[in-house]
């Protein structure tokens, strides 16, 4: 049988609707439990970050839960580093926005308000995990840095999304390469970042506090490490933030 030019254009017309409809359907049913997976991966990658929780651990919901109960969300605006009340209420991805000064990682724009986290033990600060981000080789790779108490030292690094290449770039997940960051320092004796990773090996944490190995093969997203951390915890990232925390006694 043969069909004609219209109705091939019809029926063709026809399918593509019913099945844009069946999408959004379910992409629109689908939508709170996507939103959950999200906060839940989240708070996996603050645990992997300040390691309760080991790299590639399988967790169930209460388990991640569970780990979570000793650990605060605290909003803060940027700008200043002082605390925003209403923690509920944040929202990551509406929170305004201004254009950030010029920066090696290649960051646009700023949120006037950020979210981070204080892990507490024996009602005290025990460290803090920060959102981290910045341009690597093919884009922009999402992280989160634990840090203790003391503003200074690194308790864990590590990252949740990025392109980077397999095998060079990618090895940011690397056991091995994180396992190289807890113990080094972010800022010298006159509290100016100087953490930086660097080509080739680096010494023991204790002997080389403010360097970190580099990943082989992949100088430019060793670069972008390091451009990142320098604007995150300098006076444009959370300075502000870590300058109060001493200054209160809390750090």
């Amino acid at each position: 049988m043969q069909y004609s030019t219209r109705y091939i254009f019809l029926f063709s017309a026809g399918v593509c609707l019913v099945c844009s409809l069946m999408i959004s359907v379910a992409a629109v049913g689908l939508r709170e439990r996507q939103e959950f997976n999200k906060a839940l991966d989240k708070k996996k990658s603050v645990l992997y970050a300040c390691r309760l929780a080991g790299p590639g651990e399988k967790l169930t919901t209460e388990a991640i839960d569970k780990r979570f109960e000793g650990i605060t969300p605290k909003i803060i605006e940027l700008a200043t580093g002082a605390y925003a009340a209403d923690v509920d209420a944040f929202d990551e991805e509406t929170v305004e926005k201004v254009p950030a000064p010029a920066n090696a990682s290649r960051i646009q724009k700023l949120p006037k308000k950020v979210k981070l986290y204080h892990v507490m033990k024996d009602g005290k600060l025990d460290m803090m995990v920060l959102p981290i981000s910045g341009y690597g080789l093919w884009g922009t790779l999402y992280g989160f840095l634990a840090l203790d108490a003391d503003t200074n030292t690194i308790r864990g690094i590590t990252y949740y999304d990025h392109i980077e290449t397999p095998g060079l770039g990618a090895e940011v997940d690397n056991l091995k390469w994180k396992n190289r960051w807890p113990g080094r320092k972010v800022f010298d004796a006159e509290w100016k970042v100087v953490i930086r990773v660097i080509k080739g090996p680096a010494g023991p944490a204790n002997e080389d506090p403010h360097r970190v190995d580099g990943l082989s093969g992949a100088t430019i997203t060793s670069r972008g490490v390091t451009n990142m951390l320098h604007f995150w915890l300098g006076e444009n990232g959370y300075g502000p933030y870590l300058k109060k925390l001493r200054e209160s006694g809390s750090a």
